[in-house]
């Protein structure tokens, strides 16, 4: 397969998988809150598919590598997944969701990092190629938010199932056109997949991206709510995240040249302190728009830097067989644990302290991870980092 036809096949299921998310991420926290439930109820509802990612994407990716049919295990678990989302048509009560949410997680979670891995193996870890289908999925989140934002205010939240069902099916269909995985060469045979868990740097990296995720739950249960709470409109939400998006695209598409001159470490650890201050800026200034759209920007540091600077030192320290399982235990680690426990958490703290001390809570997690990586983590520019 030419390369043009593969990076177009490749970004042709991240513009999927992301429109679809496009739809759930913002808005099915308001959708919650529209079926009356409390707001230790919607934490535990939206804590699923973290709770999930905890250990399933590990299982799928140990699954793929030792299999070798990557592309088969996503196909089946995009139309698995599907299947599960046409429950939220059916019913409305807490048990029902719970238990549709659940299923719906268990297979939606393991198509991306698989994707992610094969994606990676096929371009050989170049992260300039990687940015440019990567961007795909960026622009078809903000499509999703600016088109379901409006939507909502029109014709009400109670339409937002059949929205995302029809997304996820557009997903199961472009699964069916991603290309074959190759199988990766292994050049270190002797290392173990213990031995590298256990490497100071390799842990720094994980309790980094756990406390990431975890600073981010109130910012992915609540800023929705929060701003619709402040009086803001649905459409407006929908603004205020596509500014967020439109950052992260930036940096995808500027990335390699970044990571090229600034090392793994510093990107990682800039992302975290512009970490601190989005946080403390959406808990105290939220009744400030302009404020509010300086916050967002941020999101191109504290999500799009972060994350492809994540990306390459897995890809540095997890190769060959090892591929799969470092992005399974990447996204059960930190969107998993890490994105858990900030869900659930910000749904306990929601109501009993606020959304400012909740958001500043927040903050003070990512400023102990900014501490860590500056103390522990120690990696090159990628120029230097043998991917």
């Amino acid at each position: 397969m030419n390369a043009q036809r593969l990076h177009s096949r490749l970004s042709g299921f991240y513009f999927a998988y992301f429109l679809m998310l496009g739809a759930f991420a913002p808005f099915f926290g308001l959708y919650l809150k529209g079926l009356g439930f409390a707001s230790v109820q919607i934490g535990l509802l939206l804590a699923i598919m973290p709770v999930v990612r905890t250990a399933l994407p590990t299982a799928w990716g140990w699954l793929a590598d030792h299999y070798g049919q990557r592309r088969a295990l996503i196909r089946a678990t995009c139309v698995a997944a599907t299947l599960a989302c046409a429950g939220l048509l059916v019913g409305t009560s807490f048990g029902w969701l719970f238990a549709v949410l659940l299923l719906m997680n268990v297979f939606w979670c393991a198509a991306l990092p698989l994707v992610e891995a094969t994606t990676f193996g096929l371009l050989k870890g170049r992260l300039a190629d990687y940015g440019r289908i990567r961007v795909w999925g960026s622009l078809s989140f903000v499509l999703a938010v600016l088109a379901v934002g409006p939507a909502l205010d029109w014709a009400g939240v109670g339409i937002l199932p059949l929205v995302l069902l029809a997304l996820f099916a557009v997903m199961a269909g472009s699964a069916w056109l991603l290309p074959a995985d190759e199988a990766a060469p292994h050049p270190e045979q002797h290392a173990s997949l213990g031995g590298i868990l256990r490497r100071p740097e390799v842990i720094a990296l994980f309790v980094a991206c756990f406390l990431m995720s975890l600073a981010h739950g109130p910012y992915h249960s609540f800023y929705s709510i929060h701003l619709v709470d402040l009086g803001y409109s649905k459409t407006a939400v929908s603004w205020l995240w596509t500014i967020s998006v439109v950052a992260e695209i930036g940096v995808f598409l500027r990335m390699p040249h970044l990571l090229r001159r600034a090392s793994i470490t510093a990107v990682i650890a800039f992302s975290l302190g512009c970490a601190v201050v989005r946080f403390l800026v959406i808990g105290w200034l939220a009744h400030l728009p302009a404020a509010l759209a300086a916050a967002q920007l941020l999101h191109a540091a504290t999500f799009g830097a972060h994350h492809a600077a994540a990306l390459a030192a897995i890809h540095h320290f997890f190769r060959g067989r090892y591929q799969a399982r470092g992005q399974g235990l990447y996204t059960a680690l930190g969107f998993g644990a890490g994105g858990a426990a900030g869900v659930f958490l910000s749904g306990w703290l929601w109501d009993r302290v606020g959304a400012e001390m909740t958001f500043t809570l927040g903050a003070a997690v990512a400023l102990v991870a900014l501490v860590i990586v500056l103390a522990r983590l120690r990696l090159p520019a990628m120029a230097h980092a043998g991917a």
